[in-house]
């Protein structure tokens, strides 16, 4: 693929917008009403719920970062190896 064709499919799915189907009342209720009656354990859940899923979009950009960050080091060190076998080479033939 292109550069250019996964920029394009990048900017889209970053500019697209989805409706998404929240009950945050109803959670919030249902949380709300079992601490009342003395049980944590579903807030607790929600709450690491919640942690889980805020944090896989910054682990998904953190891999994406890392994997650009490696091939990035990758390029910059065929180019220098090719700038010190073009010196090399020019060094021999006396140019």
């Amino acid at each position: 693929m292109s550069k250019k064709l996964i920029l394009v499919f990048f900017l889209f799915f970053l500019l697209s917008q989805f409706d998404g189907l929240a009950q945050c009342a109803m959670c919030r209720t249902t949380v709300e009403s079992s601490i009342s009656n003395g049980r944590t354990n579903i807030a607790t859940g929600l709450n690491t719920g919640i942690l889980y899923l805020l944090s896989a979009p910054y682990l998904l950009v953190g891999a994406i970062a890392f994997l650009w960050f490696r091939q990035s080091k990758k390029e910059q060190q065929e180019r220098i190896a090719k700038w010190r076998i073009k010196q090399k080479v020019s060094q021999i033939l006396g140019q």
